[in-house]
C-alpha cells in the first residue's frame, strides 16, 4: 500500500525533504517507514518517542549551534551581536513553552534580519539612536499582528502551498545554505579566500565533523553526535590547531568588541522611545506586516515539517500565537525578533528532541552562555559548525527531484525550478512561496479550462439533453460557451449539471449569457441537476442570471442523499 505524501521544508537556517510521488514509499529525506530504505545519501532522522535526558542534551547542541548564526543575523540587521542572541533566548523559551509543535526551534533569523534591517536603516536616516527604537517598535507591532492571526485561525491558509512549491523552495534552500558557508572558507581578517595550509585544516576539521556526525551514532546513540562532533573538534583544534578562526573571531568583527568576547546581563524590558507615529505609523505597520508573513510562513512550514518527522500533529494557530508573543516581548526586552529556524529545529530532532524541554534547555543554555560561559563559546571552531550544516546541506536538497523530469508534467517542473531560482537569487521566503502560489494556480486555471465536456444525453426533434462535466469558472467559461450553438440547435435544451460545479461570478455570467444566446434564437434553455451550492449561487444572483432551473427528479435527490450520507 502506497503511503501518503511526506513534506519537509527548510530555511537559511535549515532543511527539508520531499517526496513527490504519491504513490512512492515514503522515503522523505532522512525519514524511514515501514522498514523502507532512504533513497538519500544519509540516514539523521528516524521517529520516536521523547526523553528528558535527550531533550536536554539536544537542547545544548542547539543552544552552541544558535551562537554564530545568531551573531551573524544581527550583523545581517545592523545592530549589536547581543541583541540576535538575546532574540534567540526569548524566542525559543517562549515558543518551546507555549508553542503549537513541540521539538521546533525558533529564534532570529535571517529573513527576518533582512527585514528588520530596513526598520534599522529607517530610525538611523531620522536621528542617531533610532534605529534599535524603530527595529523595537516593528517587532513589537509584528508580533500583535501575529497573535491576531493566530486568534483569528488563519493558520490553516498554509495548505495553500502546492507541493512543487514547496520542493522548489526545499531546493533552493538547500542552496542558500551551502553559499552560506562559503564566507567561512576566507580570512576573517584580510577577507581572502584560504590557500595553503590554513584551507587544508579548515576543510579536515569540517570532514572530521562530518564523518563524526554521521559515524558515531553507529557506536553509540547515547549522545547526539552533533554534540560530541562539536566538542571533539572544538579540543583538537584548541591543542593543535590555534590559528583556525572560531567564535570569538567571528565576534570580533563586531562594532565596539574588538576582544571578541561574548558577555552580556540580562536585558531590562523598556518601551521603545523617539518614534514619530504621526508620520511614521505607515512604515511601521507595513515593514510590521512583512515581518510578520515572512515569520508566519517560516514558521508554519517549519511546524508541518517536525509533524512529519515525528509523525504527531502540531496546531499551527497557538503557534501563531506564540511566535507573535515572543516577538512582541523579544521587542519588548531589546531583541530583533524572529521565527522558527528550520536548521536548528532539524538538529535538535536529529539529536533526539521531541518535547518542550529541548527547546526550553536551548534557550536556558544560550542565556547561560551569554551571562556566564562567554569564555567556553569563544573558543569553538567555526569549522565544526559549518560541518554540522554542511550535514544539514546534505539533508536539504530533494536529491529525488532530480528524477522528476520527464515523468510529471513540464508545468510542474516549471514551479519548481522558478521558486527554487527566486529562493536563491532573491533569500526571500515569502516572495518565492508567492510566486510559487501565483505560477501554480495559473498552471491550475489554465489546465483545468480545458478539461470541460460536453454529451448528449438525450436527443429529439424537439428536445435536446446535454450532460456538463467539469468546473465552470473565469477560465473554463470560453471552453463552455464554445461547445453550444443556439442557432443550430433544436427547439428545448436541458443541460444537466450533475457533475459539475459552478464556482465563480464569470460561471453565472456565462450560463446567463448562453440563457440569452439561446432566447433570442427563439428557443428555450433549462438547467437541472444544480448542486446545493451552486443553486444558493443563482439564487442569490436574483435577476443577474435568467434562466429557468428544473426541480430535480426523485431518483436523483435520493441518490444524492445517499452519496451524502456515506
Amino acid at each position: 500500500m502506497s503511503s501518503r505524501s511526506r513534506c519537509c521544508l527548510g530555511e537559511t537556517e535549515g532543511i527539508s525533504q520531499f517526496t513527490f510521488s504519491e504513490n512512492a514509499t515514503r522515503t522523505t529525506g532522512f525519514i524511514l517507514q515501514s522498514g523502507t530504505q532512504s533513497s538519500n545519501m544519509f540516514d539523521l532522522f528516524r521517529s520516536k518517542d521523547s526523553n528528558p535526558k535527550d531533550d536536554v542534551l539536544s537542547g545544548l547542541t542547539v543552544a552552541l549551534a544558535l551562537v554564530p548564526e545568531a551573531i551573524a543575523f544581527a550583523f545581517a540587521a545592523g545592530v549589536d551581536p547581543l541583541v540576535g542572541l538575546w532574540a534567540a533566548v526569548f524566542m525559543g523559551f517562549i515558543t518551546a513553552t507555549c508553542g503549537g509543535r513541540p521539538g521546533m526551534i525558533s529564534g532570529a533569523t535571517g529573513a527576518i534580519a533582512v527585514v528588520a534591517g530596513k526598520a534599522v536603516q529607517h530610525g538611523d536616516s531620522l536621528g542617531e539612536g533610532l534605529g534599535l527604537q524603530y527595529l523595537f517598535v516593528v517587532i513589537m507591532v509584528a508580533g500583535i499582528i501575529q497573535v491576531l492571526f493566530g486568534v483569528l485561525r488563519l493558520g490553516r491558509f498554509i495548505r495553500l502551498v502546492p507541493h512543487p512549491v514547496m520542493i522548489g523552495f526545499v531546493n533552493g534552500l538547500a542552496i542558500v545554505i551551502l553559499m552560506a558557508q562559503f564566507p567561512s572558507f576566507r580570512n576573517l581578517q584580510t577577507g581572502e579566500w584560504l590557500s595553503g595550509q590554513p584551507l587544508l585544516i579548515m576543510v579536515g576539521l569540517v570532514a572530521l565533523t562530518m564523518v563524526i556526525i554521521q559515524f558515531l551514532p553507529k557506536l553509540t546513540k547515547a549522545v547526539p553526535s552533533s554534540l560530541i562532533a562539536i566538542i571533539a573538534v572544538g579540543g583538537l583544534s584548541y591543542l593543535f590547531f590555534k590559528d583556525t578562526a572560531t567564535v570569538s573571531d567571528v565576534l570580533a568583527k563586531a562594532p565596539g568588541n574588538p576582544d571578541g568576547k561574548l558577555s552580556g546581563s540580562f536585558p531590562i524590558p523598556a518601551l521603545p522611545t523617539g518614534i514619530a507615529w504621526g508620520s511614521e505609523w505607515g512604515f511601521i505597520l507595513k515593514t510590521a506586516f512583512i515581518v510578520a508573513m515572512v515569520g508566519i510562513i517560516e514558521s508554519l512550514m517549519t511546524l508541518q515539517l517536525i509533524d512529519e518527522i515525528t509523525e504527531t500533529r502540531g496546531q499551527g494557530n497557538r503557534e501563531c500565537v506564540a511566535q507573535g508573543g515572543a516577538n512582541f516581548l523579544s521587542g519588548l526586552f531589546g531583541g530583533m525578533g524572529g521565527c522558527a529556524m528550520i536548521g536548528q529545529s532539524l538538529i535538535n530532532i536529529k539529536s533526539g528532541g521531541r518535547g518542550r524541554l529541548s527547546g526550553i534547555s536551548a534557550a536556558v543554555a544560550l542565556a547561560i552562555f551569554i551571562m556566564a560561559a562567554g569564555p567556553v563559546i569563544e573558543i569553538i571552531p567555526i569549522a565544526a559548525l559549518v560541518g554540522v550544516m554542511f550535514m544539514v546541506v546534505i539533508g536539504t536538497f530533494e536529491w529525488s527531484s532530480l528524477k522528476t523530469f520527464g515523468k510529471v508534467p513540464l508545468s510542474e517542473i516549471i514551479v519548481i525550478v522558478a521558486v527554487t531560482l527566486v529562493t536563491v537569487v532573491l533569500h526571500d521566503l515569502a516572495t518565492a512561496v508567492f510566486i510559487g502560489i501565483i505560477l501554480s494556480a495559473l498552471v491550475f486555471a489554465w489546465e483545468s479550462s480545458k478539461h470541460v465536456f460536453v454529451t448528449i444525453e438525450k436527443d429529439s426533434e424537439d428536445e435536446r439533453i446535454y450532460s456538463l462535466q467539469g468546473l465552470l469558472y473565469f477560465g473554463s467559461v470560453r471552453e463552455f460557451t464554445d461547445k453550444f450553438q443556439a442557432r443550430s440547435d433544436v427547439k428545448n435544451i436541458v443541460i444537466d449539471f450533475g457533475h459539475t460545479r459552478v464556482c465563480d461570478m464569470s460561471g453565472l455570467e456565462a450560463i446567463n449569457a448562453l440563457a440569452d444566446r439561446y432566447r433570442k434564437a427563439g428557443k428555450n434553455l433549462r438547467l437541472r441537476h444544480l448542486s446545493p451550492d451552486c443553486r444558493a449561487m443563482l439564487k442569490k444572483a436574483g435577476t443577474m442570471v435568467n434562466v429557468e432551473v428544473l426541480p430535480d427528479d426523485p431518483r436523483y435527490t435520493v441518490a444524492n442523499m445517499r452519496r451524502d450520507t456515506a
